[in-house]
């Protein structure tokens, strides 16, 4: 009854689908966990599953290849996907009120009476990138979705929500995946083992690390924020810390991802200090050298939390990288 390409969250699939078996799934759902750890995979299972010939989605029939191609529709019979957009990344109140997405906007597509033996399924994705317009338009419906209506709301922020969408939303928390099953994803996406060890300490349990492409970037900003720890100035070994003006993510969700991996390596150098075991295995000895230098992690670590809490729509990337790195400077 699961799609057989999913890895993880057994436990979680089975109780979903237990409860939608026996009508008992909230009409508002709120995926939350770490990002690319398959949360919106599970979320697409439950409308696939109604779709596929077999009635399980099994991944291989023609009512489930929508579902396996690079790129997924906006609309099915009975899904519909909301996603952020332009260089801002944000879900305007256009994509919920007006023909953006769908005849009649989103509201009105919701009310609409769902296919035989199917409900409508309405995918948030990054939830967290509605702006206070198109939230605040979601907000009613949120609270009473139609009968055969679920909301699935995706985020792996949920802070950064408003408290009114989040308190009509009942909340199911997805954790890390074990890294054996992560690598045995990338492994199916070509991932040699000369890659492991590196491939896994960066990943941390998740798949955001499967295109090659976004692997090296991690690669670069980790010792990009190594080298700022060991002494060198940011004009020197920042840039790779510097969102792409020209890449299709959000300069904000870029930051974040830069600011984690901070976090990460912060993390590292205190568990270094308590006789911990590292994440970042494969860089242990430049982090046990940091973990010996008089660097203090408090203020960094204040910066990128806060910096996490409150990313605007235009971030100043530059300014607020720089400010971490001088407090990094060792000593």
């Amino acid at each position: 009854m699961f799609d057989p390409s999913l890895k993880g969250h057994t436990a979680i699939r089975k109780r979903l689908l237990e409860r939608l078996q026996g009508n008992k799934l909230s009409g508002s759902l709120l995926f939350t966990g770490p990002d690319g750890i398959g949360k919106r995979r599970v979320a697409l299972e439950l409308a696939q599953r109604e779709l596929c010939f077999r009635r399980n989605a099994c991944g291989v029939c023609e009512g489930c290849r929508p579902f396996k191609g690079d790129t997924l529709p906006t609309e099915l019979p009975n899904l519909l996907r909301i996603a952020p957009e332009g260089k801002a990344g944000l879900i305007k109140i256009g994509m919920i009120r007006e023909d953006d997405l769908v005849e009649g906007g989103v509201i009105r597509w919701v009310h609409q009476a769902p296919p035989p033996a199917c409900h409508r399924w309405i995918l948030v994705e990054d939830a967290h990138r509605l702006n206070g317009a198109s939230a605040n338009m979601l907000l009613k419906t949120l609270e009473e979705p139609p009968p055969g209506a679920h909301f699935l709301l995706i985020t792996h922020r949920p802070e950064a929500m408003l408290a009114t969408i989040r308190s009509r939303c009942e909340r199911i928390p997805f954790t890390a995946l074990r890294d054996e099953e992560a690598w045995e994803v990338a492994q199916v996406m070509g991932w040699g083992d000369s890659d492991l060890d590196r491939w896994i300490a960066l990943s941390s349990g998740t798949l955001r690390y499967l295109d090659p492409a976004l692997f090296s970037k991690a690669v670069d900003q980790l010792d990009a924020w190594l080298r700022l720890a060991e002494g060198e100035s940011f004009g020197d070994a920042g840039d790779p810390l510097l969102p792409e003006k020209s890449a299709t993510v959000a300069q904000s969700e870029q930051m974040a991802q830069c600011l984690e991996l901070l976090l990460l390596l912060l993390s590292d150098v205190s568990r270094l200090r308590e006789g911990r075991p590292l994440r970042l295995e494969p860089w242990r000895t430049r982090i046990e050298s940091i973990a010996q230098s008089p660097l203090h992690l408090g203020k960094a670590q204040e910066l990128a939390f806060g910096a996490l809490r409150h990313l605007t729509r235009n971030p100043f990337a530059e300014s607020l990288l720089l400010e971490i790195g001088l407090a990094l400077a060792p000593g």
